[in-house]
């Protein structure tokens, strides 16, 4: 696969069994890799969390939690805050907001990706991988709407398929994968490497 556009953003959303998909999935990405990729994960929100100290001693990208109107940068995994939304503004800047949870979850991985889909439309690509209900979802659709890449992990590969399934219900994702397939893809996404 190679892009037919310029992809200047990667939005990842995962829930149960999501820890161990994203060490897989992000492992082999470059310290230099050129996209900036934003992930949120459901976690216990009276939690601390420690998914940036975990990731880091795991991989060459740099990897931090992300922060209220802090830049998005390339060669950077953020990971969203536990309690918070999630947003990315027009500027491109992180957004912080204490809405009521949705799919019983803040941060919702539905707000981060429409809230990309809106800012970064065709040059955007969203992936979802396994996870317990249906977040994401109507994101990831709405990305394919707004004209960027989707990818969902192929369910039967998936540790817990309701997030896939529920992605694949509302629309025909660019691609459909198991886990092992995917950095492939990703690594095409990085404008340095074409």
């Amino acid at each position: 696969m190679t892009p037919t556009r310029r992809i200047d953003a990667l939005v990842v959303g995962a829930s149960a069994g999501g820890v161990q998909a994203l060490l897989e999935l992000f492992a082999c990405l470059p310290a230099d890799y050129g996209v900036p990729v934003v992930a949120v994960l459901h976690l216990p929100e009276e939690r601390h969390s420690r998914l940036a100290e975990v990731f880091q001693t795991r991989m060459a990208l740099r990897v931090k939690e992300a922060e209220d109107k802090e830049p998005l940068a390339a060669g950077t995994l953020y990971f969203a805050a536990p309690g918070y939304h999630l947003s990315i503004e027009q500027d491109r800047s992180f957004s912080f907001s204490r809405e009521e949870p949705r799919h019983y979850s803040r941060p919702s991985i539905d707000i981060l990706f429409e809230s990309a889909a809106d800012v970064y439309t065709v040059n955007l690509a969203g992936l979802l991988l396994t996870g317990a209900n249906d977040d994401g979802a109507a994101g990831l659709a709405m990305i394919k709407r707004r004209g960027g890449l989707t990818l969902v992990q192929d369910p039967v590969d998936a540790q817990v398929p309701t997030m896939p399934q529920a992605a694949l219900a509302l629309h025909r994702p660019d691609f459909i994968l198991p886990l092992r397939e995917m950095p492939a893809v990703l690594a095409q996404l990085d404008p340095s490497s074409c």
